[in-house]
């Protein structure tokens, strides 16, 4: 039998990885084990030297759509925590694995900004709007910012998520539930 996979996608700092690690509990919970792939650590492995290149970006969404595909092909449930900015990688994952959801948690930019400047966990590199708003005012270049997903680059919206989480509206554990009950329906209760 195939694994599933979610791709819980949103801009930097929208409450991505929180969402998923209350999912994770959930899904333990009802003993559904599940590999969690989040962007940040297989990040740290392929690109040690980050510069959040368009290059770059996509070698590493690459690898973790075909992580995902080969973890679902035996058998193994996944869940990919990355910002995944660009459509065509998530139509990828979409299209290489059978049993595959989208979940976009949508928050506007200012939050995103507020909570990434707050963080304290093992980013690979912290404070990357401020960085990135600060290299746009002085037009000095700034190691490790070269991009920024929401400054520079856009993020490109999903016409059809399978699940759009509004994070202004739904708490973290109102938002894990919720997807909780989009992978029941359309994964286990077949």
């Amino acid at each position: 039998m195939k694994g599933w996979a979610i791709w819980i996608t949103g801009l930097p700092g929208c409450g991505k990885t929180e969402r998923a690690k209350q999912l994770l509990k959930k899904l333990e919970q009802k003993n559904i084990r599940v590999q969690y792939l989040r962007m940040d650590e297989i990040r740290k492995i392929l690109t040690p030297e980050k510069r959040y290149t368009e290059e770059e970006r996509d070698h590493a969404y690459r690898a973790i759509i075909l992580i995902g595909k080969f973890l679902t092909e035996n058998g193994i449930n996944v869940i990919i925590d990355a910002t995944g900015h660009k459509k065509v990688w998530r139509e990828l994952a979409r299209k290489l694995i059978p049993n595959f959801a989208e979940v976009y948690i949508k928050c506007p930019l200012e939050t995103c900004v507020d909570r990434e400047s707050k963080r304290k966990d093992d980013l690979i590199v912290s404070n990357l709007y401020k960085k990135a708003m600060e290299r746009i005012k002085s037009g000095e270049r700034i190691d490790g910012v070269e991009q920024m997903v929401g400054i520079d680059v856009p993020y490109e919206n999903s016409e059809n998520p399978e699940l759009m989480i509004d994070s202004d509206k739904l708490n973290i554990k109102e938002s894990s539930d919720k997807i909780f009950q989009m992978i029941n329906h359309k994964f286990i209760k077949r």
